[in-house]
């Protein structure tokens, strides 16, 4: 498979997931992603994509300025 953008070659790895919402950033470790080894754009898998979701919408309540979270630990 290769990349959307660029046609480069995907590769599995982890990266770091970053939102901005209202007052708060929520910053997740360690996400599992496939990410292009020529421009370094990076997906997500729909299982993925869900526990991201999960993830922000459970913080955005809990927090009011910052979390720093670990993926598989969530």
């Amino acid at each position: 498979m290769s990349c959307f953008f660029c046609k480069g070659t995907l590769r599995n790895s982890v990266t770091i997931h970053v939102v901005k919402s209202d007052n708060c950033i929520i910053i997740i470790k360690n996400v599992p992603c496939t990410q292009c080894a020529q421009c370094g754009e990076t997906f997500y898998d729909n299982e993925v994509t869900q526990q991201l979701e999960k993830i922000v919408k459970e913080l955005r309540t809990a927090i009011t300025e910052i979390a720093v979270v670990n993926y598989s630990a969530a």
